[in-house]
């Protein structure tokens, strides 16, 4: 009788390597914490986008050639939401985070604003590429965003909703 070589019916695992990183992409972004009073309850609710990983993240965007990151926002919140009036109140800080593609190392820093909807904030138009878009209670919003620095930043922009009293 044949004795089975230990390693029978097993497959090896080996590792397959990423390429080398070949170059180190900086990428500059804008987006918008988006606040409104909900006139029924009063409550300060925040908008959300769901992106196309079903993550809940706020409306951003690649800065252009000749733009600030303040028209930065604002275009991306328009483009994104459909909200078309909204008032860019101040700045929350910024963020920065890596990833890879392919050989690339990709370099984000994104400018967080302060934005006031305004207007009829319930008539949305989000762009195709997205799985979802909404307002929640800010508590939920909270608890809907997966990154976890911008959800350091909404604590900064909801401490400064409520020092304006709006």
């Amino acid at each position: 009788m044949k004795r089975p070589k230990p390693m029978d019916g097993i497959k090896k695992f080996i590792p397959r390597r990423k390429p080398a990183i070949n170059e180190v992409v900086r990428e500059p972004t804008s987006g918008g914490m988006i606040f409104r009073r909900n006139p029924k309850t009063n409550d300060v609710e925040i908008l959300l986008i769901q992106d196309a990983k079903n993550r809940w993240t706020i409306p951003k965007g690649h800065i252009e050639d000749g733009e600030t990151a303040r028209e930065t926002a604002e275009r991306e919140i328009r483009e994104e939401t459909g909200l078309q009036e909204m008032t860019v109140m101040s700045w929350l800080g910024k963020i920065n985070f890596r990833y890879r593609r392919v050989s690339s190392l990709v370099l984000m820093t994104t400018e967080i604003f302060l934005v006031q909807a305004k207007g009829d904030t319930d008539k949305l138009k989000p762009e195709d590429w997205m799985n979802g878009i909404a307002w929640f209670k800010a508590t939920d919003a909270l608890d809907k965003i997966e990154y976890e620095d911008i959800s350091k930043i909404f604590l900064l922009g909801l401490k400064k909703i409520r020092q304006a009293g709006l």
